[in-house]
């Protein structure tokens, strides 16, 4: 089953003083994406729309996956959170996801099809 979720503040609180996302993200799921964008991206757009597809499509019911999203620029944390993505993570570019296996960062990307962005939540 393939669920979406907003980031909350306090877990994006936890990254910015920690680097990272703690286990309530990582590991919410034996699949996990974290998508962080900015809410005026026309990538960011095309992107949500799969997203909501692949999550109410039903096609993938063996996945047990978690999606979720922030766009930080609608967040008065705007600032810290941005530098925790450029010069912590170095990732400029939006949208940008974090990919987890089993509670461990499995992988990055930018803007994904449907196709690219499961094949980095594969054993």
């Amino acid at each position: 089953m393939i669920s979406r979720k907003s980031l909350s503040r306090a877990q994006a609180e936890h990254a910015m003083q920690n680097r990272e996302f703690d286990s309530s993200v990582t590991a919410a799921a034996p699949s996990v994406a974290v998508v962080l964008t900015q809410d005026w991206c026309g990538q960011w757009a095309a992107m949500d729309r799969d997203l909501a597809e692949l999550a109410s499509s039903g096609e993938h019911e063996d996945l047990e996956l978690v999606i979720f999203h922030l766009a930080y620029n609608r967040e008065d944390y705007f600032q810290r959170f941005l530098d925790l993505k450029e010069r912590v993570w170095g990732n400029r570019l939006i949208p940008y996801v974090r990919y987890y296996r089993h509670g461990k960062l499995a992988g990055e990307s930018n803007f994904a099809s449907r196709r690219e962005f499961l094949r980095h939540l594969q054993d």
